[in-house]
């Protein structure tokens, strides 16, 4: 009977899939991919964990997670010992006998010594518990690995300045604040995060491990600097002249965009597609230099897309009545259309800064045909 691990790794080979392609469209760090494959369970930092894994997993690769999650049991019992008494033979009648003359005995030795300790025990002077002193790190390196706790915070250098993020909250998801507002990290998830608002991210944080609803244990932090991170090009693959530029130098937002959001700082965005009916759906995330490459699918009724990106996003859909969607940052979500039944739509979703240095997302039509 084929295992776990060995289920796993050949549905996922034989869809042609990297560990990397799974990690970027399940979110799941690929260390938990291969752990699952290889069945080293004690890398996860508990079984709930691992189960969601698990199961988001089986889910992608098309598996019936039913039998993944039997499977995985199955392999449970297997590890546990046969308890000791199983393999002994039932005791002879006479070590019955001395038993339940000791028990009794014992039980009133406990009692009596008990009552002694309780009636000379001394008296408990009760301190209070020592208060965590926030604690503030410099990143002196390429990166940084480390377990932070509420209101700790880091200074990252960037050429002659610095700037501090500190974690603000942790619970459901693990909060950090950061120049350009609040970003919030799922267990095992990444962000890019823009320092100083040239429409580069200059660094990269990944939450590595934490316990949800338990700001006592922490939570551990990846920080990585982006020094390479590309000059930003107004136009990507194939491009586009009458593309609004990414948050950079000023540009005014193009005749017939619509406006989703104004803020004075660009921040993360989510794009939510519901499908209605059949449609071939394809994007690009823009100006993120590990998230470079196209990215197609073809999506029924009933079906779900989100996309997260930091600056931008280009979309290419058939038939775009179909995709209802949605934009969700800065804890607001607003209504999208893309287009009419029929429809081929190509169009852009992206910050620009305009001539008064504030920043609007605006969703802008590149090219517009009918099937």
């Amino acid at each position: 009977m084929e295992s776990l691990g060995d289920k796993l790794k050949t549905a996922r080979e034989l869809k042609g899939y990297s560990h990397d392609q799974v990690s970027r469209e399940t979110n799941i760090a690929g260390r938990y991919l291969e752990a699952l494959e290889t069945e080293e369970f004690s890398v996860f930092p508990g079984e709930p964990y691992l189960l969601g894994f698990l199961r988001n997993y089986g889910e992608y690769l098309g598996l019936d997670v039913g039998e993944l999650l039997s499977l995985y049991r199955a392999l449970k019992i297997q590890e546990q010992p046969v308890p000791v008494e199983q393999l002994l033979r039932s005791p002879p009648n006479y070590a019955k006998i001395i038993l339940s003359i000791l028990i009794p005995l014992l039980v009133l030795g406990a009692a009596g010594g008990g009552y002694y300790l309780f009636k000379n025990r001394p008296k408990r002077v009760v301190s209070a518990a020592p208060v965590r002193s926030a604690e503030e790190y410099m990143m002196s390196t390429e990166s940084l690995e480390r377990r932070f706790y509420r209101g700790d915070s880091i200074l990252i250098p960037l050429g002659a300045d610095q700037y501090k993020l500190a974690l603000s909250n942790l619970g459901e998801a693990v909060t950090i604040s950061t120049p350009g507002g609040a970003v919030m990290l799922d267990l095992s998830q990444e962000v890019s995060i823009d320092l100083n608002n040239d429409g580069i991210a200059e660094l990269r944080i990944t939450a590595v491990d934490f316990a949800k609803n338990d700001s006592s244990a922490g939570a551990l932090l990846r920080f990585e600097l982006n020094n390479s991170a590309p000059a930003l090009d107004a136009a990507v693959s194939g491009g586009n002249d009458a593309a609004a530029s990414i948050p950079g130098p000023a540009a005014a937002v193009s005749p017939g965009a619509t406006v989703i959001f104004t803020s004075n700082n660009p921040y993360p965005f989510t794009l939510q597609s519901a499908f209605q009916g059949y449609c071939m759906f394809r994007w690009e995330i823009l100006a993120e230099r590990d998230r470079r490459g196209q990215n197609e699918d073809y999506f029924q009724r009933g079906q779900e897309l989100n996309i997260q990106a930091q600056n931008g996003i280009r979309i290419w859909a058939s038939n775009a009545q179909a995709a209802k969607s949605q934009v969700i940052g800065g804890g607001r979500t607003v209504p999208l259309e893309l287009g009419s039944a029929g429809e081929v739509v190509v169009a852009e979703i992206r910050w620009v800064r305009d001539e008064d240095g504030r920043y609007r997302l605006v969703l802008t039509r590149l090219e517009t045909a009918a099937q």
